[in-house]
């Protein structure tokens, strides 16, 4: 199922608040703490993905392929540049962000990103979502693989969309 987002009228007021909140000039930075390890959780709906070290999906967009960050400025008040250790998780490498010089966590060489309206972990709100930030439309997708999940995995709640 895929979910769009149209980012007109209340929505975007309600970023622009969001964004008022913050010094846009800072990006956010990722949910787990430096040096945390990436993992493989079966996350409910979407299936064997890859999860920082709080449980919470990682994400992809299809327009940041090869690596170029699109995902800036404003877009980062939703999406959070995912950092810490790559870990064991074939595919995961790292590359510093053109804009504010951070490393990132990357999976086959796409930049990841936790979504801000994902509260507990195992929630793959953000998996098929489509949103647009400063004139660029994004596609965003968990990251999963075939990779094995441990037999304790937590559960998630359904997709959808920014919620307000």
């Amino acid at each position: 199922m895929k979910t769009t987002i149209l980012l007109l009228g209340a929505t975007i007021a309600a970023m622009g608040a969001l964004t008022a909140c913050g010094d846009d000039s800072q990006p956010a930075t990722g949910g787990a703490p430096a040096g945390a390890a990436v993992s493989v959780k079966d996350v409910g709906g979407v299936g064997q993905t890859l999860v920082d070290a709080s449980g919470k999906t990682l994400y992809f967009a299809d327009q940041e392929a090869g690596g170029a960050i699109k995902c800036t400025a404003s877009c980062l008040s939703f999406w959070i540049p995912a950092t810490g250790d790559a870990g064991a998780v074939a595919g995961l490498g790292t590359m510093k962000r053109t804009d504010t010089g951070a490393e990132q966590l990357t999976f086959q060489g796409k930049p990841l990103y936790t979504f801000k309206l994902d509260t507990t972990a195992g929630e793959a709100k953000g998996n098929n979502l489509t949103d647009a930030f400063a004139g660029t439309d994004f596609t965003w997708h968990a990251a999963t693989t075939t990779a094995a999940a441990p037999t304790q995995a937590p559960s998630s709640s359904d997709g959808g969309g920014y919620g307000y």
